[in-house]
């Protein structure tokens, strides 16, 4: 056993505690096509004395679970929940740009639309707010390659001077890409605001 190596695991899952688990469960069934893998009523059920939990295991892929969301009594939404130590997103990634234009398509017919969508350079990302405010963002690389962006990321000085990158118009870039303009010109285009929204988003809502 080598106790020097530093060992790179990957991240398997979140955790989440919530005060409407069906709401949940039903939210990331839409929008990411989670499935129930398992759910009781009572986590704690052989544990004397221990309150009744409601849980839930969700996946979308090969994992045995990628969500595991916890109801818990007295729950509430926080309003000043952007001055609290917590994580402040977490992202699901598609294959191509198509992917996530679809997904928004079809998130949208279902009334379900992002809060603010942006072209950092190295990813599109589309961001929503779940039913308990959680910020979740659908991104695609553009690159199609990870080494590709992490260059970018590291070197790029467009990048190092607009990190959140130039805020994008979803419907504009659906209607582009419909007309046959390629993922590339797609983003060079978002770059010189081409997509830009008409109203412009504030990217507090992300906080």
């Amino acid at each position: 056993m080598n106790t020097e190596t530093i060992v790179h695991p990957r991240l398997h899952h979140l955790g989440i505690t919530t005060s409407n688990i069906d709401a949940m469960i039903s939210w990331y069934r839409v929008v990411v096509g989670m499935d129930l893998v398992h759910r009781t009523d009572s986590a704690t059920a052989s544990t004397d004395g221990a309150p009744v939990i409601k849980s839930a295991w969700l996946t979308n892929d090969e994992a045995n679970h990628r969500l595991a969301f916890v109801e818990l009594p007295g729950l509430r939404a926080d309003a000043d929940k952007a001055q609290h130590r917590r994580i402040q997103h977490f992202a699901f990634a598609y294959r191509t740009l198509d992917e996530l234009l679809g997904t928004y398509v079809r998130l949208k017919t279902q009334g379900i639309t992002p809060v603010l969508c942006t072209d950092a350079g190295a990813q599109t990302a589309f961001y929503y707010a779940d039913p308990d405010g959680n910020s979740v963002e659908l991104h695609v690389d553009n690159y199609g390659d990870s080494w590709t962006s992490m260059e970018h990321m590291r070197h790029s000085t467009e990048f190092a001077a607009k990190p959140i990158g130039h805020f994008v118009d979803p419907d504009k870039l659906v209607k582009a890409r419909e007309a046959g303009t390629s993922p590339s010109e797609l983003s060079k285009r978002a770059w010189r605001d081409e997509f830009a929204p008409a109203k412009p988003y504030d990217p507090s809502d992300l906080l």
